[in-house]
């Protein structure tokens, strides 16, 4: 009785923890979890300097992203 219970309480346990990482891993891919207002608040609280900066990394992850996009459709088909 007793270790019935607690094999359906580790099932239960890790389909939901598989659950919240899948949403988890979702909500990064999507981008969730940016920043929308990065921008306006520091437009508040950053020198010209910052902000210059932050707009250059920006500029950078979209390159890289969009060069690793096209990596990956101009990539030779393996025979």
């Amino acid at each position: 009785m007793i270790n019935d219970t607690l094999f359906m309480m580790l099932i239960v346990g890790l389909i939901i923890s598989f659950a919240l990482l899948l949403l988890f891993i979702w909500g990064a891919k999507s981008g969730q979890f940016d920043d929308s207002s990065k921008m306006v608040n520091g437009l508040l609280f950053d020198s010209v300097e910052d902000l210059n900066d932050a707009i250059a990394k920006e500029n950078k992850i979209k390159e890289a992203k969009e060069k690793k996009k096209k990596s990956k459709e101009v990539s030779p088909q393996e025979d």
